[in-house]
């Protein structure tokens, strides 16, 4: 099993540090750094960063927003990214949702999941050098009717690993269909196969197994013995995703987590949040989730966890460190990687 991580720049925005915890991450024997938008910072710029700082790392985009860059400058992106790292780059993408998409970018959320396909198979036959002509429900490659025709990237050509980070039913089988890597999110071990049913069955249709796709995902990693307050602390996150991670009408997040048999507390947790009563939310959010979607306790308890992920097929382990200071979430990840070596 290997082992990622998640780069926190928006919190504090200081390159230096966050340059210091990839290299040392990297000395570790961490194998992804993943670098993610929202409507903040961008995915991309900051893995640009880290490439001049790294030489094995592999350097992941989780994610970047399909929509809100056409395919080609995707590809253009990607492309980039590839060269400067010396191939190290991975190109995770995801629809994001349409709060953020119509809210902060100004595009409709319509067809994502049929957008999503696009996008790959277009990227995909870019970054390979192939002249590009496609003709979708979403795009069209060269615009008829115009003046544009059908180029080919002055780029080298090269193979970008594509990963997705999905949660619904058909873009998890999408996912098993054409991706390299599934970015998983809401994940459960002992639910996986609410997420890994659909992603299986795309793969059959596309003749391979689960086993072809790099399956990511894991939460929150603190060692202590006071397994109550690590709880406790886990719960306004969990109460921020099912409550506020999209409206009332589309969440995918709590969705998912309803189809893992959360229901009740989904709605409930999720009515709270809206209704401004935040500290009620956080408090219905049941401790067994926290525990379920988390890497908690003490070393053995954390053992055990590592030994859920993998036997449910997990074969990345990402990890977000517990930590005051870029030294503690050192020191965690250290801990952290012995075990999953020893494991």
């Amino acid at each position: 099993m290997r082992a990622a991580i998640g780069l926190r720049l928006e919190s504090n925005e200081d390159w230096e540090q966050a340059a210091t915890y990839v290299v040392e991450a990297e000395r570790l024997g961490v194998d992804f750094v993943w670098s993610h938008e929202s409507w903040g910072l961008d995915a991309a710029t900051p893995l640009a960063f880290m490439a001049a700082r790294t030489s094995r790392i592999r350097l992941g985009s989780g994610i970047m927003q399909a929509g809100t860059r056409t395919p080609a400058l995707l590809a253009m992106t990607a492309m980039s990214l590839a060269s400067m790292s010396g191939g190290r780059f991975v190109l995770g993408l995801g629809v994001s949702g349409p709060q953020v998409i119509e809210g902060w970018q100004g595009i409709r959320f319509d067809r994502p999941v049929t957008r999503m396909r696009e996008t790959a198979e277009i990227v995909r036959r870019a970054v390979r050098g192939e002249r590009v002509a496609f003709k979708g429900q979403v795009y069209e490659l060269p615009l008829p009717g115009g003046e544009g025709k059908a180029l080919r990237s002055s780029a080298a050509p090269r193979e970008v690993p594509i990963y997705l980070a999905t949660l619904s039913p058909r873009s998890l089988e999408m996912t098993g269909e054409i991706a390299d890597g599934w970015l998983g999110t809401s994940f459960m071990p002992e639910h996986a196969r609410v997420f890994f049913d659909h992603i299986e069955a795309g793969a059959r249709r596309a003749g391979r197994s689960l086993t072809a796709l790099d399956l990511h995902a894991g939460g929150h990693l603190a060692f202590g013995d006071d397994v109550e307050r690590m709880i406790a602390a886990r719960k306004p996150g969990l109460a921020f995703t099912l409550g506020a991670m999209g409206s009332r009408q589309h969440n995918f997040y709590n969705d998912a987590f309803k189809r893992a048999g959360y229901t009740d507390a989904a709605v409930e947790v999720q009515r709270l949040w809206l209704d401004g009563k935040r500290d009620e939310a956080a408090a219905r959010v049941p401790d067994e989730l926290a525990v379920k979607v988390n890497l908690l306790g003490t070393e053995a308890m954390v053992r055990n966890r590592i030994d859920t992920y993998r036997a449910a097929g997990i074969t990345t382990l990402r990890v977000d460190p517990g930590g005051r200071t870029v030294k503690e979430r050192l020191e965690t990840l250290a801990r952290f990687m012995d075990l999953l070596r020893a494991a």
